[in-house]
């Protein structure tokens, strides 16, 4: 019996053309499957000699670097501050700085960068998936989720490559690393009577016209709460989407959109320019959905998440994100015959080809319906043979018209003011939320977790006491002239739910 091969020293097998190839695995794509490189020669024992040699030009350490003794943490700051950090929006720089200073310097930084094997890599990414989440740990966990390691891994990826392009080391080492397979997350929309029971209960809420908006274009939330009222043509009904605000370490900052073609503009149903022309007699401000305590600012993305949850819970909808009326929209969209190219242009798509992308099963499903229809117009020229009970030609299959609910909005009793607010912010999860106004004269929140509301009030009570008593701690040191007014050190900040 033949020797068999060693882990690593690649495979070896007879093709039917009659010449051996061999197939070394060289590293991994983003799916989990393996890349190779292959050799072929007409021999056996040939074929294993030129596999050795591949081999071992692809082991061959890197020749001796510009700038020895570099660390990868050195590199890896200079890379991020000479090289991404100009071209980065500020929500994606914290993102950036929270894999580079968090994660992987604090984890390899020390390692000399020529020095930096595959081998370090992949035991890194093992004990993120083991223990490497820092925060929230009681609720999500010890180990980091597959997305943000897959995240990790790109920035390093990235910065190894740009190494390689200024012959810092000979080849970059993550290259060859498995990483955790993409999972697409569940896309959940929902149904025609859920959308009617949001719509009702977002009256009584005064979110109405915000979310009709919404499920009515697909807008991004940072482009929706961006809208201002010069944005809208009434007599055309021409939308013009051309910003977005988002969220910056508790400062809203606008900018423009997410791509190129985000930058659109969108028709509006008459019935909704209706609408939003009576809404604005309502609303003294530049915004379309302006804050309702901070002067010229609009509603903040956090503000309306939360409103949401509140209202799917009132209205006894399924648990959703506000992204899933985004889906929600592109779903009805499709179904009711809306052409793929354009839904890409509303959404602003990249290209059709990333809408078809996110949204193939819908795609499928109707060209399966597209079939049968075909099927059925080809069978009237045919002999009808299904016949009902009565004898009588089966009469054709009409579309099914959408039932109106009898759904009565929940006008029951409101929070007290003072009292925090709690929403759901994930099937099993509630957040509670306490923002009064410090000595400083600024709010600062704080946030509570837990797997019940019931659990989320008592947590929410226990940190009201506290923060209350912080704050009358801080008027005193204020008043005494030994303190600014503010929180303590680092309590102040915005909670975080995860890394």
């Amino acid at each position: 019996m033949a020797k068999r091969r060693t882990r690593g020293d690649g495979s070896l097998h007879l093709r039917k053309d009659g010449r051996w190839e061999g197939r070394i695995v060289i590293g991994y794509d983003e799916k989990g499957l393996p890349k190779t490189k292959n050799v072929l020669a007409k021999t056996k024992t040939e074929c294993a000699v030129k596999l050795k040699e591949l081999r071992e030009r692809l082991e061959t350490p890197a020749p001796e670097p510009t700038r020895p003794g570099i660390t990868l943490g050195a590199w890896l700051d200079r890379w991020y501050q000479e090289y991404k950090k100009a071209n980065l929006r500020p929500n994606t720089q914290m993102s950036y700085e929270r894999r580079i200073y968090q994660h992987i310097i604090p984890a390899l930084g020390h390692i000399q960068l020529d020095k930096l094997t595959t081998g370090n890599i992949q035991q890194f990414y093992t004990g993120l998936k083991q223990s490497g989440r820092l925060l929230r740990t009681e609720l999500y966990g010890a180990g980091l989720s597959d997305q943000t390691i897959r995240g990790i891994h790109t920035t390093l990826h990235a910065a190894l490559d740009k190494a390689v392009e200024e012959k810092l080391i000979f080849r970059n080492p993550a290259d060859s690393c498995k990483l955790p397979p993409v999972k697409g997350r569940e896309m959940k929309i929902l149904t025609p009577e859920e959308i009617q029971r949001l719509l009702i209960q977002a009256r009584e809420d005064g979110c109405y016209e915000l979310l009709l908006l919404e499920l009515s274009t697909g807008l991004r939330r940072g482009e929706l709460m961006a809208l201002q009222w010069d944005d809208l043509n009434f007599k055309t009904g021409v939308l013009n989407v051309n910003k977005q605000v988002y969220d910056v370490r508790g400062q809203l900052q606008i900018s423009t959109p997410k791509t190129k073609n985000s930058i659109r503009k969108i028709v509006l149903p008459p019935a909704v320019v209706a609408v939003l022309q009576e809404y604005k007699k309502t609303v003294d401000s530049r915004w379309m959905f302006p804050s309702p305590v901070k002067e010229d600012c609009p509603i903040t993305p956090g503000v309306v998440r939360r409103r949401l949850q509140l209202i799917l819970e009132h209205a006894g909808c399924k648990h959703v994100r506000f992204h899933d009326l985004r889906h929600t929209f592109a779903t009805l969209a499709l179904e009711n015959g809306m052409d793929v190219k354009t839904l890409s242009a509303m959404l602003g798509h990249v290209s059709a080809a990333t809408t078809l992308d996110i949204y193939t099963h819908i795609t499928d499903d109707m060209r399966l319906t597209a079939a049968a229809n075909i099927d059925r117009s080809i069978g009237k020229a045919a002999p009808q043979e299904e016949t009902s009970e009565l004898g009588q030609e089966t009469a054709p299959a009409t579309a099914e018209k959408p039932r109106m609910t009898d759904f009565k909005p929940y006008v029951g009793r409101k929070r007290r003011s003072g009292t925090g607010c709690i929403s759901e912010i994930s099937d099993h999860l509630f957040e509670g939320r306490y923002s009064p106004k410090w000595p400083d004269g600024k709010k600062h929140a704080r946030n509570v977790y837990a797997h019940t509301r019931e659990e989320c009030e008592e947590k929410l009570k226990v940190l009201i006491v506290e923060m209350k008593a912080e704050i009358a701690e801080a008027q005193r040191l204020k008043d005494l002239g030994e303190g600014d007014g503010q929180p303590p050190e680092g309590k102040g900040k915005r909670g975080k739910k995860k890394n």
